[in-house]
C-alpha cells in the first residue's frame, strides 16, 4: 500500500495530511477555507485518492499561508508515498471541461521541480479565498513533490469554473502518473532513477 502521513508545524500553520494512492479510504478536508476545502475534495475524488487534511493556520491574517503550506505538505506526502517510483507511469495528462471552461494539467514525476501556470483569474476573490494563491498552491505541490506540473486554462470566463477545472484535471493527471504498470521494469527512465 502506497501511503503517507506528514505533519508540518510552523509559526504560521499546523498541517497534517494523510494520503493513500491505492485505496479510496475517504476524503476529509478541514483547512478553515471553504472554497479551498471544496477544491481539495474535488482533487481527491477525481484522482481516486484517500485524503485527509487538517490545517490550522493564521486565517486572521489571510488564507495564503494555509493554502501554500497545505501544498507543501501534500507534495511531501506524494514524494513519500511514491518511494522509489518503481513501475509508475510517471506521466499524466488530463483535460477537464467545466461548462464554458476547459482546463489542462500535465505532470511528470521526474524528480525535477518546475511549474508552468497559465490562467487568467479575473475575479480576485471567491468568498474568503484569494484566487492568486492558486498558482502558489500548485508551485508548492510541484516543488515538494519534485515534479513538473503544467496547469493551463485553454479558455473560459468564470473564475470558479477555471479553478475547479484545474483541480479536477490535477487529480486525474496525478492518478495516471502514479498508476503502476507491471510492464515497466524498474523506473520509467533511461537514467534508472527518477
Amino acid at each position: 500500500m502506497r501511503e503517507a502521513e506528514v505533519t508540518r508545524n510552523t509559526a504560521e500553520t499546523k498541517i497534517k495530511i494523510k494520503l493513500n494512492l491505492d485505496k479510496q479510504t475517504g476524503i476529509k478536508i478541514n483547512t478553515g477555507v471553504g472554497f479551498f476545502d471544496h477544491m481539495l475534495t474535488l482533487f481527491a475524488k477525481h484522482g481516486r485518492f484517500g485524503l485527509e487534511v487538517i490545517a490550522d493556520g493564521d486565517l486572521n491574517v489571510d488564507p495564503h499561508h494555509t493554502v501554500e503550506d497545505t501544498g507543501i505538505v501534500l507534495g511531501m506526502c506524494f514524494k513519500e508515498a511514491l518511494g522509489e517510483k518503481k513501475q509508475i507511469e510517471r506521466y499524466g495528462t488530463a483535460f477537464v471541461p467545466m461548462d464554458e471552461t476547459l482546463g489542462r494539467v500535465c505532470v511528470d514525476l521526474s524528480g525535477r521541480s518546475y511549474l508552468v501556470f497559465k490562467a487568467e483569474l479575473e475575479n480576485p476573490r471567491l468568498g474568503d479565498f484569494e484566487t492568486e494563491i492558486v498558482e502558489d498552491f500548485f508551485q508548492a505541490v510541484a516543488f515538494s513533490t519534485e515534479m513538473n506540473l503544467h496547469a493551463e486554462i485553454l479558455y473560459g470566463r468564470n473564475t470558479h469554473h477555471k479553478i475547479e477545472s484545474l483541480f479536477k484535471a490535477f487529480g486525474r493527471a496525478m492518478r495516471k502518473a502514479v498508476t503502476i504498470n507491471p510492464e515497466i521494469e524498474g523506473v520509467n527512465s533511461t537514467k534508472g532513477v527518477i
